[in-house]
């Protein structure tokens, strides 16, 4: 082997280990916020119980605020001319904290946007890896997220996304199934046309995990759920008080 191929040789031996380098520490990124996730999860379970004591939860306006789906796939639940304050509500079906947040706190969340107190923002996303649970979890929050994604906005897409959390499985089971969600579609009130067959073929699915992807690199969660307003985020001993959040809402919309 001549010097030119033995320089080749080198700098093609470095690039590879580079990119092996690159390739871990991107997985070591990912599994970092996991397992942040997962001990917020425990952290988040133990305190949601003692900050639900502290504000009760309010009931659902009867006409929620427009919903609408941006190209990138988050949804906008809004007044029309309500530009802020804005409320990231960044969450993942999968996710039990995100369910308890929901259960907790989604009522005010869509009141704030429906009195016009607040843009609301949702970004449904897939935050678990594959390792976990032998990719059973990461399965699940895909289906659902991918689902949610086949309809275009409106009142549907709001009682859908309440039904997912209401119907949310074990993380150690396989749940979400395909024929579960084209029904609960139905029941939501979908006719979109194709509704079915995205679904079924799990045609978002890839958009989905792009989108995953993309967020959790450039939000720089923590976590989910997470809840930011005005690019901010909110202590979760806000979040999960209906009251408190409420106030910070208001608070930075003077």
């Amino acid at each position: 082997m001549g010097k030119a191929a033995r320089d080749q040789s080198a700098r093609d031996r470095i690039k590879a280990q580079r990119e092996e380098q690159r390739q871990k520490e991107r997985l070591r990124r990912i599994v970092t916020i996991t397992a942040v996730a997962v001990v917020a999860l425990g952290a988040v379970g133990a305190g949601w119980w003692y900050a639900a004591q502290g504000s009760k939860s309010e009931q659902v306006a009867e006409a929620l605020a427009p919903i609408t789906v941006a190209a990138d796939g988050s949804v906008v639940m809004a007044k029309p001319g309500v530009e802020k304050p804005v409320l990231d509500v960044y969450e993942d079906f999968q996710c039990p904290a995100c369910k308890a947040l929901e259960e907790t706190s989604g009522a005010t969340i869509k009141n704030l946007a429906a009195e016009g107190r607040a843009k609301v923002v949702y970004h449904s996303i897939t935050i678990f890896p594959q390792e976990m649970n032998k990719g059973v979890t990461r399965a699940n929050s895909v289906r659902a997220g991918a689902a949610s994604r086949c309809i275009p906005g409106g009142a549907p897409w709001a009682k859908y996304h309440d039904r997912l959390f209401k119907e949310q499985p074990s993380e150690t089971v396989e749940g979400f199934k395909i024929e579960d969600l084209v029904a609960w579609g139905k029941d939501a009130g979908v006719t979109t046309p194709g509704f079915d067959t995205c679904v079924t073929k799990q045609e978002k699915a890839a958009q989905h995990i792009e989108y995953s992807t993309k967020v959790l690199e450039s939000a720089k969660l923590k976590g989910t759920p997470t809840l930011k307003l005005n690019g901010t985020e909110v202590d979760n001993d806000v979040a999960f008080k209906p009251g408190d959040l409420r106030k910070a809402v208001l608070d930075a919309a003077k």
